[in-house]
This record gives C-alpha cells, structure tokens and sequence, in this order.
C-alpha cells in the first residue's frame, strides 16, 4: 500500500488541521535537497529549464525568421548560421528554437488534457463501483488494447494534421493511463480509516473525492504525468516526421527531421541537431520523472493496475 505524507497524516487524525504553509515550505526544501542530491536530475532541469526559456524568448534569441528562405542552402555552422541551414536556405538554429515552443506546447498541453479526463474517469469509477465501473472500465481495457501511438496515428488520420487535431489526439491516447493509475489509488485510498470517518460525519461524496482522496492520489499521477510528457514529445516528433502532425509551415522538430533525411549524408548538422533536441529534452523529463519517483517515494505503476 502506498503511503503519502498527506495521507499518514490523515490517518492519524482525520479532523485534525496542519498548518499547510509549513507543510508546503518542507517539501520544497525536501525537493531542493532531492535536487541537490540527485545530480541528473538537476541536469535535466537545467536544460528543461533553457529549452523553456529559448522558446519563450525565440524572437529574442534569433535574428532570423524560422521559414525565411535564402540563397545561402545546407551551408554549414558558422557564425552567422550557428546550427548551418537546410535545403532551402533558412537558418536552423531559428528553426529549433521556434519549434521548441510546438514541441514542447504539444508535449504538456495534452497530458494536462489526458491527466485532466483519466482522473475525473478514474475516480468515479473507483470510487462509486458497479455498473458506472464496469462501463468506465471497459472502455479503457478497449483503448488499453492498442498502443497510444497507433490510437494517435489513426486519430490523426481521421481528423486531419495541424496543431489542435494533434493536441486532442495525444490526449486522448494517453487518457487510459490515468484512468487505470488513478482507479487502482482511489480503490485503495476509499478503505482507510479517515475517509470512513469523513463518510460516518456526513460529508457528501463530492467532498470526500475532492477533500480525502484526490489529495492522497495525486503522487503517482504526478509522477505519470512527467513520463508522459515525454512520450508525448516523441509521438509529436513521430507524426511530424511521417507527414501526420502540424503543417509544412510550422516548424517542430519532428518536421525539422524530416525535411532534411534527405539531405543528412551531405549535410549532417540537419539531422543531429534536431535530433539532439529531443533525445535532450526528452532525458532531462525522464530523470526529472524518476527524482520525483523516488522524493515521493512512488512503486512503478504496473505494479498498482
């Protein structure tokens, strides 16, 4: 059974108020020794943290529009050009840079979706049982059944490519990973002694979802949540790459890739550059995922489905 400090407290005293300051003070100073402690994790969040921060600060950053084209084709880093250019002449560095706000805006916005409809699906099913679960339940084995980048490739299919259809369709892949997580916390939290307390005072089940055991259940979805934003990234850098992501005119790294596969014997830097780009963002997630793993002291979650 997985213990929380949030829910070690309530077992001890289910009325029993804490000062949530002080409690949010210690964990952030736990999370800053973890930091510490954990050398590839500070790593990662350092170059999360200037992937962020060049994406936001594109404009800023680069001189060059990222589609400008120009008569300077596949010339190699330079100093004006620091990461060469491709095929048609523009700059590569301002591609990157530009497309990490795609990238990294598809690999957040729908696990927040996807995290977001698994919970509420989850919760309810775990929570309330019989037929609402069961009903829950079988759509998510259904979905659970095909891989989340097959269920992303034929939504995408049917929908067609651009920005929004891509955002819905990652999210609605990785919905059945929540739902499942978030069932098997909730099927576990609904048995401990504070929560049949809240239920013996009269508290609503509303209340008892929202006050008692959501709160309890978030540090494996927590968890799940930062894996997944990576897988995210890879499916969106997948589809651009096979022609089913965002348009031809929007810059992501996948299409980066793509577009110059062609072109990589003559010109390397167009495909290791873009390359490096999301095998770096995609460890930096990973070792931030498996810091918070161990700081909030999370079993894998095969072994809670």
């Amino acid at each position: 059974m997985i213990r929380t400090p949030m829910a070690h407290r309530s077992e001890q005293n289910a009325n029993q108020p804490y000062e949530e300051s002080t409690d949010h003070r210690s964990r952030w100073a736990d999370w800053r020794l973890t930091l510490i402690h954990d050398k590839k994790a500070l790593a990662g969040l350092l170059l999360l943290t200037i992937f962020l921060i060049m994406a936001v600060l594109a404009p800023l950053i680069s001189s060059f529009d990222p589609n400008a084209m120009d008569y300077e084709m596949m010339e190699p880093p330079s100093l004006t050009h620091l990461l060469g250019t491709d095929d048609l002449g523009r700059d590569l560095f301002s591609r990157i840079i530009y497309g990490a706000r795609v990238s990294l805006f598809i690999g957040i916005m729908p696990v927040a979706i996807s995290l977001l409809v698994g919970v509420i699906l989850g919760v309810v099913a775990g929570y309330f049982g019989g037929w609402l679960d069961n009903i829950i339940m079988r759509y998510i084995d259904l979905q659970w059944a095909f891989p989340n980048f097959i269920i992303a490739v034929y939504l995408v299919a049917v929908f067609g490519t651009g920005i929004i259809n891509l955002t819905i369709a990652i999210s609605l892949a990785f919905v059945d990973d929540f739902a499942r997580v978030a069932r098997s916390m909730v099927l576990t939290i609904k048995k401990e002694q504070y929560v049949t307390a809240a239920r013996a005072m009269g508290a609503s089940d509303y209340r008892i979802m929202r006050r008692y055991i959501l709160p309890n259940a978030m540090a494996p979805l927590i968890v799940q949540a930062t894996v997944s934003v990576s897988y995210a990234i890879l499916a969106e850098a997948t589809l651009s790459f096979l022609g089913l992501g965002v348009e031809a005119t929007t810059p992501t790294w996948g299409l980066i890739l793509a577009e110059g596969r062609s072109f990589i014997s003559r010109a390397w830097w167009l495909g290791v550059f873009p390359g490096l780009a999301i095998m770096l963002t995609v460890l930096s997630i990973n070792f931030l995922g498996d810091a918070l793993r161990d700081f909030m002291d999370v079993r894998e979650t095969s072994s809670l489905i």
